[in-house]
């Protein structure tokens, strides 16, 4: 088992930039497929960004339309570390962000965003 902890959280104005963290203890955190959801009051959780462990040929990467070109998802398996860079955010993607890993790699809108192992989330709040 794997427990993830997310830090990087807080307040910026709208098109602004923050690096959220997603770290765990386990030195086999890199093999382990990790990625970041959202979830806003009142709405449903939704998976924005998810990388796969590494492998010979390294990471793959995907994102949902709603972040693409703006959130870029990385790992550094030397620090057992996922970030998620979050650029020119909107006030509607204030939520609580949460970190998940799990065994098996499944990328937005792959019909299936099962993970199994959770953060407790950390709080992104963008002010207009």
């Amino acid at each position: 088992q794997v427990q993830p902890v997310e830090s990087g959280g807080g307040l910026v104005q709208a098109g602004g930039s923050l690096r959220l963290s997603c770290t765990a203890s386990r030195r086999t955190f890199s093999t382990y497929a990790v990625a970041w959801f959202r979830q806003a009051a009142g709405k449903e959780r939704e998976l924005i960004a998810a990388i796969s462990a590494i492998s010979w040929s390294g990471s793959s990467k995907s994102y949902a339309d709603s972040v693409k070109g703006r959130f870029t998802i990385s790992r550094d398996n030397a620090k057992n570390t996922v970030y998620l860079q979050m650029n020119s955010l909107k006030p509607e993607e204030t939520a609580v962000y949460y970190c998940a890993a799990g065994n098996v790699f499944r990328p937005p809108n792959s019909g299936s965003s099962h993970y199994d192992y959770w953060g407790q989330g950390t709080q992104v709040t963008v002010s207009s």
